[in-house]
């Protein structure tokens, strides 16, 4: 007998809502209801595009008793509102990161939805990139053997815009969070956190007191030695890499191009198009992948992956790496819990 499809809305249209507005929207088993947003303009013309419908007020979304789920991809300070009333009410919930800023507000956050049991996933999207799943398989399979470092590069190809970067967080809250959790993806039980931060070329940045370019070094309780590289810029593009070392060998997801043709001439060998240039095509295939992980969530099919304490540990590590380039001291994990 075949499942009827499963009825969600969607908390935001902005750049991301439009990600999973038009995911939704392509899978058959799923019915997009509804999308929220204030900008009603924005939600209107994306849900014309999608076949649903626009509404301003969240309190819609909230009185439709026969929606399965909700996707918060909507601005980080209303996160844990929306999260709290959706798993309260019985909805599962696909929320982006971080699920907020503040730690103690994340906490307070799980004490509120403790009682509740609808599945909760967090928009850690990269964990669901083919590549770096492969990798991370592999690992788990023990084919190079015990894991001894991993290396993580995640690159922009440029700021995001002012506006965005005074509510951001701050690149480790903002960017490398997103690295935090695939190296939680591999290394579960992280102890350590060392964080070195400069300000190398953008003076907006430097302005609001974050920093442009940081380089973080990780200690696992197993004495796994992680690295996470991160730029806000990347004269040739998304540079997004992965490479997990072992004692008996060693598994690299490289940059991905749009095609896979190489052009050899008396000039250069290997030539290639560019890497792409932005997250939503480099991560589209992910994305895709991280909905189908979510609706399997609701139908009791597997559990959800990455939940609510990965979003809580991410954050965690987020917190040590902010004091750790402000102190210049390495930071015990245990000391922020």
């Amino acid at each position: 007998m075949a499942q009827r499809p499963l009825r969600l809305a969607l908390f935001g249209s902005g750049r991301i809502g439009q990600v999973h507005a038009r995911n939704l929207a392509a899978d058959p088993s799923v019915e997009l209801v509804m999308i929220a947003d204030p900008f009603i303009d924005a939600a209107q013309s994306l849900a014309a595009a999608t076949g649903s419908r626009a509404v301003q007020d969240p309190e819609e979304v909230f009185a439709d008793s026969s929606l399965d789920g909700v996707i918060i991809g909507s601005p980080t300070n209303t996160h844990v509102d929306l999260m709290t009333r959706a798993a309260n009410q019985g909805l599962a919930v696909l929320c982006e990161k971080p699920i907020d800023l503040d730690l103690q507000t994340v906490l307070n956050c799980r004490e509120q939805i403790k009682n509740s049991t609808s599945p909760i996933m967090l928009g850690f999207n990269r964990r669901f990139d083919p590549g770096f799943a492969a990798v991370n398989a592999r690992v788990n399979s023990g084919e190079i053997g015990e894991l001894e470092q991993l290396t993580i590069i995640s690159r922009d190809p440029a700021p995001a815009p002012r506006g965005y970067l005074e509510t951001s967080g701050g690149i480790f809250r903002d960017m490398t969070i997103h690295d935090l959790d695939m190296a939680r993806f591999f290394v579960p039980d992280i102890v350590e956190v060392t964080a070195v931060g400069a300000n190398q070329f953008s003076d907006d940045i430097r302005e609001l007191g974050d920093y442009d370019s940081v380089v973080l070094t990780l200690r696992g309780r197993g004495g796994e030695l992680i690295s996470i590289t991160n730029s806000r810029h990347c004269s040739y593009g998304y540079d997004q890499r992965l490479e997990a070392f072992g004692a008996q060998g060693m598994l690299e997801a490289r940059n991905l191009t749009p095609t896979a043709v190489r052009k050899h001439t008396a000039t250069g060998t290997e030539l290639q198009d560019p890497i792409f240039n932005f997250f939503l095509e480099r991560y589209a295939d992910a994305y895709r992948l991280e909905l189908q992980a979510f609706t399997a969530a609701i139908r009791a099919e597997a559990a959800p992956k990455p939940d609510f304490a990965d979003g809580l540990a991410a954050l965690v590590l987020a917190d040590a790496a902010v004091e750790s380039a402000s102190t210049g001291k390495t930071v015990k994990i245990d000391q922020i819990w």
